[in-house]
Protein backbone atom coordinates (compact mmCIF):
# COMPACT_ATOMS: atom_id res chain seq x y z
CA UNK A 1 0.00 0.00 0.00
CA UNK A 2 1.63 3.29 -1.38
CA UNK A 3 1.05 6.73 0.52
CA UNK A 4 -1.24 9.02 0.07
CA UNK A 5 0.11 12.12 -3.05
CA UNK A 6 1.69 14.75 -1.36
CA UNK A 7 -0.80 17.67 -0.68
CA UNK A 8 0.42 21.57 -1.17
CA UNK A 9 2.52 22.28 1.54
CA UNK A 10 0.35 25.63 2.80
CA UNK A 11 -2.55 22.91 2.47
CA UNK A 12 -1.35 20.28 4.96
CA UNK A 13 -0.09 22.73 7.20
CA UNK A 14 -3.65 24.25 7.24
CA UNK A 15 -5.24 21.61 8.16
CA UNK A 16 -2.20 20.00 10.51
CA UNK A 17 -2.77 23.39 12.38
CA UNK A 18 -6.93 22.73 12.05
CA UNK A 19 -6.80 19.37 13.46
CA UNK A 20 -3.98 20.40 16.59
CA UNK A 21 -6.20 23.54 17.37
CA UNK A 22 -9.71 21.25 17.60
CA UNK A 23 -7.71 18.56 19.68
CA UNK A 24 -6.32 21.67 22.07
CA UNK A 25 -9.55 23.32 22.25
CA UNK A 26 -11.78 20.34 23.51
CA UNK A 27 -9.44 19.11 25.69
CA UNK A 28 -9.28 22.05 27.04
CA UNK A 29 -12.88 22.29 27.40
CA UNK A 30 -13.13 18.91 28.91
CA UNK A 31 -10.52 19.15 31.34
CA UNK A 32 -12.16 22.64 32.83
CA UNK A 33 -15.82 20.52 33.13
CA UNK A 34 -14.26 17.52 34.86
CA UNK A 35 -12.93 20.54 37.46
CA UNK A 36 -16.52 22.12 37.14
CA UNK A 37 -19.13 19.33 37.50
CA UNK A 38 -19.96 18.52 40.83
CA UNK A 39 -21.17 15.12 39.62
CA UNK A 40 -19.58 12.13 41.21
CA UNK A 41 -18.12 9.32 40.73
CA UNK A 42 -19.32 6.39 38.99
CA UNK A 43 -19.32 3.48 40.80
CA UNK A 44 -17.27 1.45 38.44
CA UNK A 45 -14.79 4.20 38.21
CA UNK A 46 -14.02 3.87 42.07
CA UNK A 47 -13.41 0.44 41.37
CA UNK A 48 -10.81 1.36 39.26
CA UNK A 49 -10.14 4.33 42.34
CA UNK A 50 -9.64 1.57 44.72
CA UNK A 51 -7.62 -1.15 42.21
CA UNK A 52 -4.88 2.07 41.69
CA UNK A 53 -3.93 2.09 45.43
CA UNK A 54 -2.34 -1.74 44.81
CA UNK A 55 -0.59 -1.26 41.53
CA UNK A 56 -0.28 -4.84 39.50
CA UNK A 57 -0.17 -6.72 36.37
CA UNK A 58 -3.73 -7.38 36.44
CA UNK A 59 -7.29 -6.84 38.36
CA UNK A 60 -10.21 -9.08 38.79
CA UNK A 61 -12.51 -7.98 35.81
CA UNK A 62 -9.86 -5.35 33.46
CA UNK A 63 -6.88 -5.04 32.66
CA UNK A 64 -4.49 -3.01 34.38
CA UNK A 65 -3.42 -0.09 32.44
CA UNK A 66 -6.83 2.16 33.89
CA UNK A 67 -5.59 1.55 37.30
CA UNK A 68 -2.08 2.87 36.73
CA UNK A 69 -3.41 6.03 34.84
CA UNK A 70 -5.49 6.59 37.54
CA UNK A 71 -2.50 6.63 40.17
CA UNK A 72 -0.64 8.88 37.88
CA UNK A 73 -2.86 11.44 37.54
CA UNK A 74 -4.24 11.25 41.38
CA UNK A 75 -0.10 11.47 42.31
CA UNK A 76 0.17 14.80 40.90
CA UNK A 77 -3.35 16.37 42.37
CA UNK A 78 -4.58 13.84 44.69
CA UNK A 79 -7.51 11.76 44.80
CA UNK A 80 -10.73 14.39 44.33
CA UNK A 81 -13.02 13.41 40.60
CA UNK A 82 -11.12 15.48 38.68
CA UNK A 83 -7.66 13.79 39.15
CA UNK A 84 -9.25 10.19 38.58
CA UNK A 85 -10.56 11.01 35.68
CA UNK A 86 -8.35 13.34 34.33
CA UNK A 87 -6.74 10.62 32.41
CA UNK A 88 -9.62 9.77 29.73
CA UNK A 89 -9.63 13.66 28.25
CA UNK A 90 -5.83 13.11 27.69
CA UNK A 91 -6.15 9.42 26.07
CA UNK A 92 -8.51 11.06 23.79
CA UNK A 93 -6.60 14.08 22.68
CA UNK A 94 -3.54 11.83 21.80
CA UNK A 95 -5.86 9.36 19.91
CA UNK A 96 -7.40 12.48 17.93
CA UNK A 97 -4.47 13.71 16.49
CA UNK A 98 -2.87 10.08 15.60
CA UNK A 99 -6.60 9.43 13.94
CA UNK A 100 -5.81 12.82 11.93
CA UNK A 101 -1.81 11.28 11.03
CA UNK A 102 -3.79 8.37 9.99
CA UNK A 103 -6.21 9.92 7.37
CA UNK A 104 -3.07 12.22 6.05
CA UNK A 105 -0.97 9.10 5.83
CA UNK A 106 -3.84 6.74 4.21
CA UNK A 107 -5.29 9.34 1.80
CA UNK A 108 -4.74 13.37 2.34
CA UNK A 109 -4.62 15.71 4.88
CA UNK A 110 -8.49 16.89 4.02
CA UNK A 111 -9.08 13.24 5.14
CA UNK A 112 -6.92 13.32 8.14
CA UNK A 113 -8.62 16.36 9.51
CA UNK A 114 -12.43 15.36 8.58
CA UNK A 115 -11.63 12.21 10.24
CA UNK A 116 -10.46 14.32 13.33
CA UNK A 117 -13.55 15.90 13.42
CA UNK A 118 -15.86 12.86 13.51
CA UNK A 119 -13.63 11.26 15.92
CA UNK A 120 -13.02 14.13 18.44
CA UNK A 121 -17.02 14.93 17.88
CA UNK A 122 -18.10 11.41 18.28
CA UNK A 123 -20.88 11.55 20.75
CA UNK A 124 -19.37 7.98 22.57
CA UNK A 125 -15.72 10.15 23.11
CA UNK A 126 -17.55 13.09 24.39
CA UNK A 127 -18.87 10.70 26.83
CA UNK A 128 -15.47 8.69 27.39
CA UNK A 129 -13.70 11.66 27.38
CA UNK A 130 -15.34 12.81 30.88
CA UNK A 131 -15.46 9.51 32.53
CA UNK A 132 -12.59 7.13 33.50
CA UNK A 133 -12.89 3.86 32.22
CA UNK A 134 -11.03 1.11 29.55
CA UNK A 135 -12.36 2.71 26.34
CA UNK A 136 -10.57 5.79 26.04
CA UNK A 137 -6.98 4.11 26.28
CA UNK A 138 -7.93 1.04 24.07
CA UNK A 139 -8.80 3.67 21.23
CA UNK A 140 -5.35 5.74 21.60
CA UNK A 141 -3.79 2.10 21.64
CA UNK A 142 -5.68 1.24 18.95
CA UNK A 143 -5.55 4.73 16.85
CA UNK A 144 -1.60 3.91 17.27
CA UNK A 145 -1.37 0.52 16.07
CA UNK A 146 -3.24 1.41 12.97
CA UNK A 147 -0.53 4.09 12.39
CA UNK A 148 1.93 1.82 12.97
CA UNK A 149 0.75 -0.70 10.23
CA UNK A 150 0.26 1.42 7.89
CA UNK A 151 3.52 2.85 7.83
CA UNK A 152 4.24 -1.15 7.78
CA UNK A 153 2.68 -1.68 4.25
CA UNK A 154 3.81 1.28 2.98
CA UNK A 155 7.63 1.36 4.22
CA UNK A 156 8.06 -2.14 5.46
CA UNK A 157 10.89 -2.88 7.61
CA UNK A 158 10.70 -4.86 11.22
CA UNK A 159 10.78 -1.71 13.10
CA UNK A 160 7.04 -0.64 11.98
CA UNK A 161 6.18 -4.29 12.47
CA UNK A 162 7.56 -3.89 16.05
CA UNK A 163 5.83 -0.79 16.96
CA UNK A 164 2.70 -2.24 15.76
CA UNK A 165 2.89 -5.04 18.19
CA UNK A 166 4.09 -2.94 21.11
CA UNK A 167 1.00 -0.89 20.53
CA UNK A 168 -1.49 -3.68 20.06
CA UNK A 169 0.17 -5.30 23.34
CA UNK A 170 -0.39 -1.86 24.94
CA UNK A 171 -4.13 -2.14 23.94
CA UNK A 172 -4.41 -5.75 25.29
CA UNK A 173 -3.51 -3.89 28.85
CA UNK A 174 -6.26 -1.42 28.41
CA UNK A 175 -8.82 -3.82 27.11
CA UNK A 176 -9.15 -7.29 25.68
CA UNK A 177 -11.55 -5.85 23.10
CA UNK A 178 -7.65 -5.24 21.28
CA UNK A 179 -8.29 -8.37 20.22
CA UNK A 180 -10.48 -6.87 17.20
CA UNK A 181 -6.83 -5.53 16.09
CA UNK A 182 -5.69 -9.17 15.85
CA UNK A 183 -9.01 -10.09 13.84
CA UNK A 184 -8.27 -7.33 11.42
CA UNK A 185 -4.71 -7.59 11.01
CA UNK A 186 -5.91 -11.70 10.29
CA UNK A 187 -8.59 -10.49 7.66
CA UNK A 188 -6.46 -8.17 5.57
CA UNK A 189 -3.77 -10.57 5.41
CA UNK A 190 -6.54 -12.98 3.97
CA UNK A 191 -8.18 -10.84 1.56
CA UNK A 192 -5.10 -8.37 0.32
CA UNK A 193 -2.00 -10.23 -1.21
CA UNK A 194 0.29 -6.66 -0.80
CA UNK A 195 -0.47 -7.19 2.87
CA UNK A 196 0.40 -10.58 2.72
CA UNK A 197 3.65 -9.96 0.50
CA UNK A 198 4.70 -7.59 3.65
CA UNK A 199 4.63 -10.47 6.47
CA UNK A 200 8.29 -11.95 5.95
CA UNK A 201 9.57 -13.92 8.73
CA UNK A 202 11.54 -10.84 10.68
CA UNK A 203 8.09 -8.81 10.45
CA UNK A 204 6.34 -11.76 12.01
CA UNK A 205 8.61 -12.23 14.42
CA UNK A 206 9.11 -8.16 15.61
CA UNK A 207 5.68 -8.10 16.07
CA UNK A 208 4.73 -10.85 17.59
CA UNK A 209 7.91 -10.63 20.15
CA UNK A 210 6.87 -6.91 20.68
CA UNK A 211 3.10 -8.02 21.41
CA UNK A 212 4.32 -10.74 24.01
CA UNK A 213 6.83 -8.29 25.63
CA UNK A 214 4.10 -5.99 26.75
CA UNK A 215 1.39 -8.47 27.19
CA UNK A 216 3.54 -11.07 29.25
CA UNK A 217 3.28 -9.87 32.90
CA UNK A 218 -0.27 -9.85 32.67
CA UNK A 219 -0.56 -13.03 31.51
CA UNK A 220 1.60 -14.22 34.37
CA UNK A 221 -0.81 -12.39 36.43
CA UNK A 222 -4.00 -14.45 35.19
CA UNK A 223 -1.83 -17.16 35.60
CA UNK A 224 -1.26 -16.71 38.84
CA UNK A 225 -4.88 -15.69 39.56
CA UNK A 226 -6.75 -18.17 37.79
CA UNK A 227 -7.24 -16.34 35.03
CA UNK A 228 -10.14 -14.15 36.62
CA UNK A 229 -9.84 -11.11 34.03
CA UNK A 230 -10.09 -13.50 31.29
CA UNK A 231 -13.31 -15.43 32.86
CA UNK A 232 -15.33 -12.28 33.91
CA UNK A 233 -14.50 -11.09 30.08
CA UNK A 234 -15.81 -14.04 28.73
CA UNK A 235 -18.76 -14.32 31.55
CA UNK A 236 -19.92 -10.82 29.92
CA UNK A 237 -21.40 -12.36 26.88
CA UNK A 238 -23.62 -13.81 29.09
CA UNK A 239 -24.80 -16.72 26.84
CA UNK A 240 -26.87 -18.43 29.20
CA UNK A 241 -31.09 -17.91 29.55
CA UNK A 242 -33.16 -16.85 26.83
CA UNK A 243 -31.01 -17.00 23.27
CA UNK A 244 -31.60 -15.58 20.34
CA UNK A 245 -33.23 -11.55 20.65
CA UNK A 246 -34.21 -9.89 17.38
CA UNK A 247 -35.29 -6.99 20.02
CA UNK A 248 -31.82 -6.96 21.54
CA UNK A 249 -30.17 -6.80 18.38
CA UNK A 250 -32.34 -4.01 17.50
CA UNK A 251 -31.63 -1.78 20.40
CA UNK A 252 -27.82 -2.60 19.67
CA UNK A 253 -28.12 -1.10 16.24
CA UNK A 254 -30.19 2.12 17.11
CA UNK A 255 -27.50 2.42 20.05
CA UNK A 256 -24.96 2.73 17.34
CA UNK A 257 -26.30 5.82 15.55
CA UNK A 258 -26.24 7.43 18.86
CA UNK A 259 -22.94 6.51 20.00
CA UNK A 260 -21.30 6.41 16.47
CA UNK A 261 -23.02 9.38 15.29
CA UNK A 262 -26.20 9.58 13.17
CA UNK A 263 -24.43 10.23 9.87
CA UNK A 264 -20.73 8.67 10.08
CA UNK A 265 -22.78 5.45 10.91
CA UNK A 266 -24.97 5.63 7.89
CA UNK A 267 -22.37 6.38 5.86
CA UNK A 268 -20.36 3.69 6.93
CA UNK A 269 -22.63 0.93 6.65
CA UNK A 270 -24.02 2.24 3.55
CA UNK A 271 -20.72 3.41 1.97
CA UNK A 272 -18.90 -0.19 2.67
CA UNK A 273 -22.26 -2.07 0.97
CA UNK A 274 -22.25 0.54 -2.29
CA UNK A 275 -18.33 0.76 -2.94
CA UNK A 276 -18.07 -3.12 -2.03
CA UNK A 277 -20.83 -4.08 -4.50
CA UNK A 278 -19.60 -1.69 -6.95
CA UNK A 279 -16.06 -3.02 -6.66
CA UNK A 280 -14.33 0.38 -5.82
CA UNK A 281 -12.57 -0.07 -2.72
CA UNK A 282 -9.70 1.84 -2.85
CA UNK A 283 -6.77 -0.47 -0.97
CA UNK A 284 -6.92 1.89 1.90
CA UNK A 285 -10.65 1.65 2.35
CA UNK A 286 -9.99 -2.46 2.63
CA UNK A 287 -7.72 -2.46 5.11
CA UNK A 288 -9.67 0.08 7.00
CA UNK A 289 -12.68 -2.31 6.79
CA UNK A 290 -10.84 -5.18 8.41
CA UNK A 291 -10.51 -3.02 11.15
CA UNK A 292 -13.93 -0.85 11.48
CA UNK A 293 -16.79 -3.70 10.28
CA UNK A 294 -15.46 -6.73 12.62
CA UNK A 295 -16.21 -5.41 16.16
CA UNK A 296 -19.64 -3.90 14.71
CA UNK A 297 -20.48 -7.26 13.21
CA UNK A 298 -19.10 -9.64 15.76
CA UNK A 299 -21.17 -7.49 18.88
CA UNK A 300 -24.36 -7.22 16.85
CA UNK A 301 -24.20 -11.04 16.42
CA UNK A 302 -23.77 -11.15 20.21
CA UNK A 303 -26.39 -9.12 20.68
CA UNK A 304 -28.97 -10.99 18.72
CA UNK A 305 -27.55 -14.16 20.86
CA UNK A 306 -27.73 -12.03 23.73
CA UNK A 307 -27.22 -8.62 24.65
CA UNK A 308 -24.66 -6.22 23.73
CA UNK A 309 -23.54 -3.01 25.44
CA UNK A 310 -23.68 0.10 22.98
CA UNK A 311 -19.56 0.56 23.94
CA UNK A 312 -18.60 -3.36 23.30
CA UNK A 313 -18.02 -2.19 19.48
CA UNK A 314 -15.70 0.61 20.50
CA UNK A 315 -12.81 -0.95 18.72
CA UNK A 316 -14.53 -0.09 15.20
CA UNK A 317 -14.23 3.81 16.17
CA UNK A 318 -11.21 4.80 14.87
CA UNK A 319 -11.13 3.03 11.62
CA UNK A 320 -14.75 3.97 10.90
CA UNK A 321 -13.82 7.45 11.30
CA UNK A 322 -11.40 7.33 8.98
CA UNK A 323 -13.08 5.53 6.27
CA UNK A 324 -16.22 8.20 6.79
CA UNK A 325 -14.49 11.19 6.42
CA UNK A 326 -12.21 9.30 3.48
CA UNK A 327 -15.92 8.57 1.54
CA UNK A 328 -17.30 11.88 2.02
CA UNK A 329 -14.01 14.35 1.28
CA UNK A 330 -14.01 11.63 -1.98
CA UNK A 331 -17.42 12.76 -3.06
CA UNK A 332 -17.00 15.93 -2.54
CA UNK A 333 -19.74 16.44 0.04
CA UNK A 334 -18.45 19.49 1.98
CA UNK A 335 -22.02 20.31 2.57
CA UNK A 336 -22.47 17.10 4.86
CA UNK A 337 -19.08 17.18 6.06
CA UNK A 338 -19.49 20.78 7.57
CA UNK A 339 -23.42 20.23 8.93
CA UNK A 340 -22.46 16.89 10.45
CA UNK A 341 -19.13 18.47 12.37
CA UNK A 342 -21.81 21.66 13.32
CA UNK A 343 -23.84 19.27 14.77
CA UNK A 344 -22.01 17.18 16.63
CA UNK A 345 -20.81 20.21 18.01
CA UNK A 346 -23.73 21.53 19.09
CA UNK A 347 -24.43 18.42 20.87
CA UNK A 348 -20.98 18.16 22.43
CA UNK A 349 -21.37 21.61 24.06
CA UNK A 350 -24.83 20.85 25.10
CA UNK A 351 -23.27 17.58 26.79
CA UNK A 352 -20.76 19.85 28.65
CA UNK A 353 -23.32 22.30 29.42
CA UNK A 354 -25.31 19.39 31.33
CA UNK A 355 -22.16 18.14 33.01
CA UNK A 356 -21.37 21.35 34.39
CA UNK A 357 -24.69 21.71 35.38
CA UNK A 358 -26.79 18.98 36.35
CA UNK A 359 -29.85 21.49 37.24
CA UNK A 360 -30.03 22.18 33.75
CA UNK A 361 -29.94 18.74 32.52
CA UNK A 362 -32.86 17.87 35.28
CA UNK A 363 -35.18 21.05 33.13
CA UNK A 364 -34.81 19.37 29.65
CA UNK A 365 -35.96 15.55 30.85
CA UNK A 366 -32.09 14.60 30.48
CA UNK A 367 -31.28 13.86 33.99
CA UNK A 368 -31.91 10.33 34.05
CA UNK A 369 -28.82 9.75 32.43
CA UNK A 370 -26.57 11.06 35.18
CA UNK A 371 -28.38 9.21 38.14
CA UNK A 372 -26.16 6.93 38.36
CA UNK A 373 -23.13 9.71 39.43
CA UNK A 374 -25.37 10.83 42.12
CA UNK A 375 -25.75 10.37 45.76
CA UNK A 376 -22.99 8.12 46.13
CA UNK A 377 -21.52 10.64 48.87
CA UNK A 378 -24.22 11.42 50.80
CA UNK A 379 -25.14 7.80 50.85
CA UNK A 380 -22.02 6.89 52.41
CA UNK A 381 -22.14 9.79 55.05
CA UNK A 382 -25.36 8.38 56.36
CA UNK A 383 -23.87 4.66 56.39
CA UNK A 384 -20.62 6.13 57.87
CA UNK A 385 -22.65 8.37 60.64
CA UNK A 386 -25.11 5.37 61.55
CA UNK A 387 -21.61 2.89 61.83
CA UNK A 388 -20.55 5.45 64.61
CA UNK A 389 -23.75 5.76 66.34
CA UNK A 390 -23.50 1.39 66.71
CA UNK A 391 -21.45 0.55 70.05
CA UNK A 392 -19.11 -3.21 69.35
CA UNK A 393 -19.37 -3.08 65.83
CA UNK A 394 -16.82 -5.98 63.80
CA UNK A 395 -17.96 -4.68 59.99
CA UNK A 396 -19.77 -2.61 57.93
CA UNK A 397 -20.98 -5.08 55.41
CA UNK A 398 -23.07 -4.44 51.97
CA UNK A 399 -24.80 -6.26 49.58
CA UNK A 400 -24.06 -4.42 46.37
CA UNK A 401 -20.87 -4.17 44.65
CA UNK A 402 -21.40 -0.48 43.56
CA UNK A 403 -22.37 0.65 47.29
CA UNK A 404 -18.83 -0.76 48.18
CA UNK A 405 -16.78 1.06 45.75
CA UNK A 406 -18.55 4.48 46.22
CA UNK A 407 -18.38 3.64 50.08
CA UNK A 408 -14.89 2.77 49.67
CA UNK A 409 -14.28 6.23 47.23
CA UNK A 410 -16.40 8.84 49.65
CA UNK A 411 -15.78 7.01 52.76
CA UNK A 412 -12.00 6.76 51.81
CA UNK A 413 -10.80 8.99 54.93
CA UNK A 414 -13.12 7.77 57.58
CA UNK A 415 -12.52 3.78 57.32
CA UNK A 416 -9.01 4.55 58.32
CA UNK A 417 -9.68 6.52 61.03
CA UNK A 418 -9.11 4.25 64.77
CA UNK A 419 -12.54 2.52 66.15
CA UNK A 420 -14.68 2.36 62.69
CA UNK A 421 -15.60 -0.90 61.73
CA UNK A 422 -14.11 -2.15 58.30
CA UNK A 423 -16.22 -2.18 55.05
CA UNK A 424 -16.60 -5.52 53.77
CA UNK A 425 -19.00 -7.27 50.92
CA UNK A 426 -21.23 -10.45 51.59
CA UNK A 427 -20.77 -12.61 48.94
CA UNK A 428 -24.10 -13.72 47.63
CA UNK A 429 -23.28 -16.98 45.74
CA UNK A 430 -21.18 -20.25 46.47
CA UNK A 431 -17.95 -17.93 44.56
CA UNK A 432 -17.03 -14.38 44.60
CA UNK A 433 -18.04 -12.41 42.04
CA UNK A 434 -16.07 -9.43 41.75
CA UNK A 435 -12.88 -7.96 43.56
CA UNK A 436 -14.88 -6.82 46.80
CA UNK A 437 -16.07 -10.19 47.11
CA UNK A 438 -12.70 -11.65 46.42
CA UNK A 439 -10.74 -9.26 48.91
CA UNK A 440 -12.92 -8.34 51.57
CA UNK A 441 -16.08 -10.43 52.12
CA UNK A 442 -17.45 -10.66 54.80
CA UNK A 443 -16.82 -13.76 56.95
CA UNK A 444 -17.59 -15.51 60.32
CA UNK A 445 -14.70 -14.23 61.64
CA UNK A 446 -15.50 -10.52 61.23
CA UNK A 447 -19.57 -11.06 61.43
CA UNK A 448 -19.62 -10.82 65.17
CA UNK A 449 -21.91 -7.54 65.02
CA UNK A 450 -22.59 -6.46 61.93
CA UNK A 451 -24.24 -3.41 60.26
CA UNK A 452 -25.74 -4.66 57.31
CA UNK A 453 -26.96 -2.24 53.86
CA UNK A 454 -29.07 -3.70 51.41
CA UNK A 455 -29.32 -1.44 47.93
CA UNK A 456 -30.69 -5.21 46.34
CA UNK A 457 -34.05 -5.62 47.53
CA UNK A 458 -34.69 -8.80 46.06
CA UNK A 459 -31.57 -9.94 48.06
CA UNK A 460 -32.51 -8.58 51.56
CA UNK A 461 -34.13 -11.96 52.68
CA UNK A 462 -31.05 -13.86 51.79
CA UNK A 463 -28.82 -11.19 53.24
CA UNK A 464 -30.58 -10.87 56.22
CA UNK A 465 -31.05 -15.25 56.65
CA UNK A 466 -27.29 -15.75 56.87
CA UNK A 467 -27.28 -14.31 60.64
CA UNK A 468 -28.17 -15.99 63.82
CA UNK A 469 -30.27 -12.49 64.56
CA UNK A 470 -31.06 -9.47 63.21
CA UNK A 471 -32.04 -6.19 64.52
CA UNK A 472 -33.39 -3.04 63.93
CA UNK A 473 -34.57 -1.83 60.00
CA UNK A 474 -33.74 1.51 59.07
CA UNK A 475 -34.72 2.69 55.53
CA UNK A 476 -31.72 5.75 53.95
CA UNK A 477 -33.03 7.69 50.67
CA UNK A 478 -31.15 9.82 49.10
CA UNK A 479 -32.68 12.15 46.72
CA UNK A 480 -31.21 12.27 43.12
CA UNK A 481 -32.98 14.53 40.66
CA UNK A 482 -35.59 16.75 42.53
CA UNK A 483 -38.43 14.57 44.10
CA UNK A 484 -38.69 12.52 41.00
CA UNK A 485 -35.84 9.91 41.73
CA UNK A 486 -34.33 8.57 45.02
CA UNK A 487 -32.28 6.21 46.00
CA UNK A 488 -32.86 3.73 48.90
CA UNK A 489 -30.98 1.79 51.26
CA UNK A 490 -31.99 -0.47 54.21
CA UNK A 491 -30.05 -0.67 57.01
CA UNK A 492 -30.19 -3.38 59.62
CA UNK A 493 -27.86 -4.86 62.89
CA UNK A 494 -26.80 -8.72 62.48
CA UNK A 495 -25.15 -10.59 64.87
CA UNK A 496 -23.37 -13.82 64.50
CA UNK A 497 -22.86 -14.49 60.77
CA UNK A 498 -23.24 -17.81 59.84
CA UNK A 499 -23.75 -17.98 56.05
CA UNK A 500 -26.40 -21.27 55.26
CA UNK A 501 -24.88 -23.66 52.34
CA UNK A 502 -25.07 -22.55 49.21
CA UNK A 503 -26.89 -24.81 46.21
CA UNK A 504 -23.51 -26.23 43.97
CA UNK A 505 -25.34 -26.65 41.12
CA UNK A 506 -26.74 -22.80 40.77
CA UNK A 507 -24.43 -21.26 43.46
CA UNK A 508 -26.99 -19.40 45.40
CA UNK A 509 -28.35 -19.69 48.93
CA UNK A 510 -30.45 -22.38 49.53
CA UNK A 511 -33.93 -21.49 51.49
CA UNK A 512 -33.83 -20.90 55.02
Amino acid sequence: MTAAASPPPGQDAFYARAALWLTLALTLARILALFATPLELHPDEAQYWLWSRELAFGYYSKPPLIAWAIWATTQIGGDAEPWVRLSAALFHAVATLAVFALGRRLYDSATGFWAAVFYALMPGVQLSSLVIATDAPLLLFYALALLAYARFLADGGWRWAALLGLAVGAGFLAKYAAVYALVGLALHAALSREARGRWRLPAGLAAAGAFALVLAPNVLWNLQHGFATVQHTAANAGWEGRLFNPGKLAEFLASQFGVFGPLPFAVLIGGAGLLAARRRLQPADLMLLCFALPPFAIVAAQAFINRANANWSGAGYVAGAVLVAAWLVRWRAKRWLIANGAFQAGLAVLFLVMVVSPPFADRIGAGNSFKRVKGWAAMTDSLLARARQEPGLTAVAVDDRFLFNAAAYYGRRAWAEPGVAPLVMWVREIHPLNQAETERPLTRANGGRVLAASLIEPFRQEFKADFVHTSGREIVSVTLDGDRRKRRMELFVGEGFSPRPRDPATGLPTPP
